[in-house]
């Protein structure tokens, strides 16, 4: 994947013809896509280069600042910012929050249609799910089930969106990189991923006491002579929670992603190739709609199941 994307613009579904005209390879037009827009700080004297590697500015002070490529933004170190992601999120989040309270404000007692149809019958959806899977009571469950699925599949559907239409636009307001999937972005995932653990960690030590917890930890499922190998065996399986759920989610929607831009590159090409790139993009579109929702159900019962097991004794 080489060669120039050259532009088709009677074929183009997703402004390729605009955006991979921008890039001389396949591979920049695919990194471009997969950068997040980065903000953090660089250090005194650090040299800014253009895309051609010459030295355009040196930084007197320390600086933060928007990362201008991705060298820059792993220079930028750990305290760096993905705005994109953390933007996004909260909008999504936002957009969800109303919704839903919109439809409690404008419930009514009679047969319900539209929103507090919907909104009813995804509250019964998470209902179910809760009740099939906790086996204790404990009102905040049920709350976060509902936030976390539909919190996921929101930024899950983000993928469904062509993947230059936002870039686009962004790049036509001076920003150099929109990454719109948060759920592509693993400091997404596993920020969900470690808040459920701190709750699991929590209700573990409340529900059990610290000796019991420890006890669950060291006395099985070996005798407790045995107590160092269980505890490296339950501490792995401990801390392999978060990191399973966050790397499920991550790598299912990273994938999906890149599909959706190796299938956009074939807009760049000949007319048969962009007339063959649609038929690809409606059916993995199609195709993707489950695997969105998949995501989010498996994270949602995980985390009621992880619940469930904080809130059980084991003997």
């Amino acid at each position: 994947m080489g060669a120039p994307a050259r532009a088709h613009p009677k074929l183009t579904l997703q402004f390729i013809t605009t955006m991979a005209s921008e890039y001389a390879t396949s591979g920049e037009y695919i990194k471009h896509h997969l950068q997040n827009l980065t903000y953090g700080k660089l250090p005194a004297g650090y040299e800014r280069t253009d895309h051609h590697g010459n030295v355009v500015e040196v930084l007197p002070a320390p600086t933060w600042t928007v990362a201008h490529n991705s060298q820059e933004a792993k220079d930028m170190g750990f305290m760096a910012f993905h705005v994109d992601s953390l933007g996004v999120s909260l909008v999504l989040g936002a957009i969800f929050t109303f919704f839903f309270w919109l439809a409690a404000r404008r419930a009514t007692a009679g047969v319900p249609a539209g929103l507090q149809n919907f909104v009813e019958w995804v509250i019964e959806f998470i209902d179910d799910s809760v009740r099939g899977s906790f086996s204790h009571v404990n009102p905040l469950v049920a709350p976060l089930a509902l936030t976390v699925f539909m919190w996921v599949f929101l930024m899950n559907l983000m993928d469904l969106l062509p993947v230059d239409w936002l870039p686009w636009v962004a790049t036509l307001a001076g920003v150099p990189y929109l990454k719109i999937v948060p759920s592509t972005d693993p400091n997404v995932t596993f920020a969900l991923a470690l808040s459920v653990f701190f709750l699991v960690l929590y209700y573990s030590v409340k529900m059990k006491g610290p000796g019991g917890f420890f006890a669950e930890l060291a006395f099985q499922p070996f005798p407790k002579f045995l107590f160092p190998v269980n505890l490296l065996l339950e501490g792995v399986g401990l801390i392999a929670k978060p990191i399973s759920l966050a790397l499920r989610l991550f790598g299912n929607m990273y994938a999906g992603e890149m599909i959706f831009i190796l299938i956009a590159l074939m807009f760049g090409g000949s007319w048969v190739l962009g007339l063959f790139g649609g038929v690809l993009q409606w059916a993995w579109a199609v195709f993707h709609i489950l695997i969105i929702t998949l995501q989010a159900f498996i994270f949602m019962t995980l985390t009621i199941v992880y619940l469930d097991m904080a809130h059980s004794e084991h003997h």
